[in-house]
C-alpha cells in the first residue's frame, strides 16, 4: 500500500505527525509520504520558502523510520492539483492500492478541488477528524461518502482505490495557522512543535512577519 500525506505544511506540527503516526499504526503501513505542497490551488502562497518548509519536515521525521518525503508537486511546474501526484503515482504502481491521507476541513471542501471525482478514483481517502469538527457536506460530497465509505481495513488493502474511510483515533487539536499567528505575535509555541522545528524557526527567525 502506497499511503500519502499532501498539505503545505507551513509549519508543520505534533499534529500533522499524531495524524501520521495514527494512521500508519491502524491501516498498518510500512511508510508514509509526506508530500508538500508548491503553489496550494485553494489556499495562499505559503509566506516561506519552500526550502524552509522542506528542511522543517525532513528535521520533524528524522527519527521516524516509516516517514518519507515526496518532492514531487515543489519539482512541478505551475499550480500543485493534487490529481497530477495521483496520476504519477498511479502509473508508477498501476496495481497496488494508494491511500491520500486528509483532514476533515479538507474533506468537507473537496468538491471544490481540480477534477475531484477522479482523485477519488485513483486512490482511497482516508480522513482523520480534530476535535469538535463535523461534516458539511456538498449533496455531490453527501452522494460520495454513501457510496464510497467502507470500514473494513480488509477492503483499503485489497481494492486499489475508490474507498472512502474515516480514521480513529487519539487527535491533537493544533492548526498552522493558529501557530503562524502566535509566533507573529511573538508567543510560545514549542509545546506544539516538535523539537527540531521549534528550534528551526527560532534560529531562522521566521513567521515574524507576513512576508
Amino acid at each position: 500500500m502506497i499511503a500519502v500525506f499532501g498539505g503545505t505544511f507551513d509549519p508543520v506540527h505534533l499534529g500533522h505527525l499524531n495524524m501520521a503516526q495514527q494512521c500508519v499504526e491502524h491501516l498498518k503501513l510500512v511508510q508514509l509520504r509526506f508530500m508538500p505542497c508548491a503553489i496550494p490551488a485553494h489556499k495562499a502562497q505559503p509566506g516561506i520558502s519552500n526550502a524552509h518548509r522542506v528542511a522543517m519536515l525532513a528535521a520533524a521525521i528524522a527519527d521516524f523510520p516509516s516517514f518519507s518525503l515526496d518532492l514531487r508537486e515543489l519539482k512541478r511546474q505551475g499550480p500543485s492539483y493534487s490529481l497530477l501526484s495521483f496520476q504519477e503515482l498511479r502509473h508508477e504502481h498501476p496495481n497496488e492500492p494508494i491511500v491520500f491521507l486528509i483532514g476533515l476541513d479538507s474533506f468537507n471542501s473537496l468538491d471544490r478541488w481540480y477534477e475531484w471525482q477522479v482523485i477519488t478514483q485513483l486512490c482511497h481517502i482516508v480522513v482523520y477528524q480534530r476535535p469538535n469538527q463535523t461534516t458539511n457536506l456538498s449533496a455531490q460530497l453527501q452522494h460520495y461518502q454513501r457510496n464510497a465509505q467502507t470500514t473494513s481495513l480488509e477492503v483499503l488493502h485489497t481494492e486499489r482505490a475508490g474507498k472512502l474511510y474515516f480514521l480513529p483515533g487519539q487527535v491533537i487539536d493544533v492548526a498552522s495557522s493558529e501557530i503562524r499567528q502566535k509566533l507573529k505575535k511573538g508567543q510560545s509555541c514549542r509545546e506544539l512543535l516538535p523539537a527540531a522545528v521549534s528550534h528551526y524557526i527560532d534560529s531562522h527567525e521566521l513567521y515574524l512577519s507576513d512576508e
